[in-house]
């Protein structure tokens, strides 16, 4: 959804903008060619992304700056490149092309790879681990949970059966298996839930996400605006969750009632219901599919006040 990325911000002040999810450099390059008066500032925890998002944008060394970092650390950053505020930011949830087309990552459920899926690869949990070694309850949670999986204890099961499973076209199959034909029919690959549920638990995609996002707002300049691109029902609720905090200042009065706990109101949204790819962009771009669109604004002080 670059265009919708784009026409979001594309009216915010002048300065810098935080690709916080970089991948392969997509949006930070549709971001500098946009406009001239920006900086961008793209981080990933993975250093293939970064080298891929490099060369990528190479011909805006002048104005885009990679590093390696986990989003959740991206004041460091900031503060390390004496930056105060954002013009505006873009978190694109989920996985990358760049995970998903290397089979040795372990992203893929079509192509053959090492049980991996660690986005930084210098950490120590992969979905080894997690398939082999978590307890059946546990497992169940993670897929039904970050998966809505709702044949999560049938998967759990045969998984638990098949021990120790190596690879990820043998953990395919055996997701597949465990799923009645009839539900096989439709809705995409069979084991799409569960793999993307392993991926999110290995490199704690949701955590971050929570603790992170209400920073990024507060990061922002008056007029500045922030973009969220989400994947699945469990990232966007989140989404929802902090940009409602931002706009109602975490006011805990009766909603048909005044503000009297002294709530202060930091953003609004620009978009009330989620957005969802157009047809053609799905047609184009299959993996965009479950792409789940919002943006919010910083309010300038002169608008901010208790919610009413």
């Amino acid at each position: 959804m670059t265009e919708e990325v784009c026409s979001a911000l594309l009216d915010v002040p002048s300065g810098v903008i935080l690709d916080a999810t970089v991948g392969g450099g997509g949006h930070t390059l549709a971001l500098l060619e946009l406009r001239d008066d920006w900086k961008v500032v793209g981080i990933d925890r993975d250093q293939i992304a970064i080298e891929a998002a490099g060369k990528k944008t190479s011909g805006y060394e002048g104005r885009c700056i990679l590093r390696q970092s986990e989003f959740v650390d991206f004041p460091k950053v900031l503060k390390e490149l004496a930056i105060n505020e954002l013009s505006g930011f873009v978190f694109d949830l989920g996985v990358s092309s760049v995970h998903f087309d290397v089979a040795d990552r372990g992203f893929s459920y079509t192509k053959e790879g090492p049980l991996d899926m660690r986005m930084d690869q210098q950490q120590s949990l992969t979905a080894h681990e997690v398939i082999n070694e978590y307890p059946e309850p546990e497992l169940n949670r993670i897929i039904k949970m970050y998966g809505d999986e709702r044949f999560s204890r049938r998967i759990t099961t045969a998984i638990a059966n098949q021990r120790p499973i190596t690879n990820t076209l043998d953990l395919a199959e055996i997701i597949k298996s465990a799923i009645p034909a009839p539900a096989r029919r439709s809705g995409g690959h069979p084991a799409k839930r569960t793999f993307q549920a392993v991926r999110i638990e290995v490199n704690s995609e949701l955590k971050q996400l929570s603790g992170t996002l209400m920073e990024a707002v507060k990061w922002l300049a008056p007029k500045g605006r922030g973009v969220v691109l989400s994947y699945h029902s469990g990232e966007d609720r989140i989404v929802k969750k902090i940009f409602r905090e931002a706009e109602d200042g975490g006011c805990i009065c009766p909603s048909r009632l005044p503000c009297v706990c002294g709530a202060i109101s930091l953003a609004k949204a620009v978009n009330k219901k989620v957005i969802n790819p157009s047809s053609e962009e799905v047609t184009n771009n299959h993996r965009s599919s479950s792409a789940l669109f919002r943006a919010i604004e910083r309010l300038h002080p002169d608008e901010s006040g208790t919610e009413s």
